[in-house]
């Protein structure tokens, strides 16, 4: 937590009480990430920034790699995470690889490659859709033109996103022209909406990166003024969400799994403001994103980031 961040919630709790700044959790105590090191069939070693760290597979643990995989599949050197059973540090209940995710508004076509805008304040992303997923992909996704909405997950492949499976189902118009959304009523503090996830560190955990492993989430309303920064690009968010700054902690629930975590608000997730979708997990109603989780922290809290998204509920204050 940065100098900033600790006065803004000492400010907001000597003005409102304690209740409306709480502490955010410490770090996962069950998800781990870092550059693979070497796999076999009972055992796996990923290279973190606290050293060599071993992990026991059982004939329960899951893999994925663009896909349902084996252990074997997975490459020494690339970007895994995992998350252990529950109670434990050692035993690995699911382990993914290379996962990458793009979401944004397409701003170029050129055949199966795309770009991608992915908020005013993150650089555009480059996306290749290959032909084996080409299918579910304009299922979900009607028009892959500039203008459109794309929100995709696969693995990396250099600096390019080879995209296999669609987040959720977009509409068939540009985000430009989309629907006037009715004037948003910020009175209450609690909403329940969709989250998705994003990867602060854009699959690089190797070498220590600090951001590998980061808690906390974007959130799509921050003050226009201030925290959104300069080029805002926020749209008006289809959840009724409160207006946040940097910094504020809200308590998030994973309505599917009853999960739940105090997560600090650490980035503008203007992107995900443009998206007025559903998530089908839970058999959810709501529509609109409420957040973005950093990937170590939709882990932690029982997502699958293949799945892309939980249904939630937010609480700020």
């Amino acid at each position: 937590m940065t100098a900033e961040t600790q006065d803004r919630r000492r400010l907001t709790a000597a003005l409102l009480g304690p209740d409306a700044a709480p502490v955010p959790d410490g770090p996962p105590a069950n998800v781990f990430r870092g550059a693979l090191v070497d796999v076999g069939p009972h055992l796996l070693t990923l290279a973190t920034p606290d050293g060599e760290r071993r992990f026991v597979l059982t004939e329960e643990t899951a893999f994925w790699r663009g896909g349902g995989s084996a252990f074997h599949e997975l490459r020494p050197g690339e970007d895994v995470i995992v998350r252990c059973a529950l109670g434990s540090h050692w035993v690995a209940e699911r382990v993914w690889a290379g996962l990458a995710r793009v979401t944004g508004v397409i701003t170029a076509v050129d055949g199966d490659a795309l770009e991608v805008a992915t908020g005013h304040d993150r650089a555009p992303a480059a996306v290749v859709i290959p032909y084996r997923a080409s299918g579910r992909m304009q299922v979900r996704h009607p028009r892959l033109e500039p203008g459109y909405l794309f929100d995709a997950i696969g693995v990396w492949d250099g600096d390019t996103v080879r995209a296999l499976l669609p987040a959720t189902s977009q509409p068939p118009y540009p985000a430009a022209e989309a629907p006037r959304r009715p004037a948003v009523r910020r009175g209450s503090m609690r909403v329940s909406g969709m989250v998705s996830w994003y990867d602060p560190a854009l699959g690089r955990a190797t070498g220590g990166n600090p951001l590998a492993m980061r808690t906390g989430l974007a959130y799509p309303a921050l003050d226009r003024g201030a925290d959104c920064g300069p080029g805002c690009d926020r749209a008006t968010a289809c959840a009724p969400l409160p207006l946040l700054s940097l910094g504020a902690t809200v308590r998030l629930t994973n309505d599917c799994t009853g999960g739940a975590a105090a997560l600090p608000v650490v980035a503008c997730g203007a992107a995900a403001s443009h998206f007025c979708d559903r998530c089908v997990a839970c058999d959810s109603q709501e529509r609109g994103r409420v957040a973005q989780l950093t990937l170590a922290s939709f882990v932690a809290l029982g997502g699958q980031p293949e799945a892309g998204c939980f249904n939630a509920t937010l609480t700020a204050g």
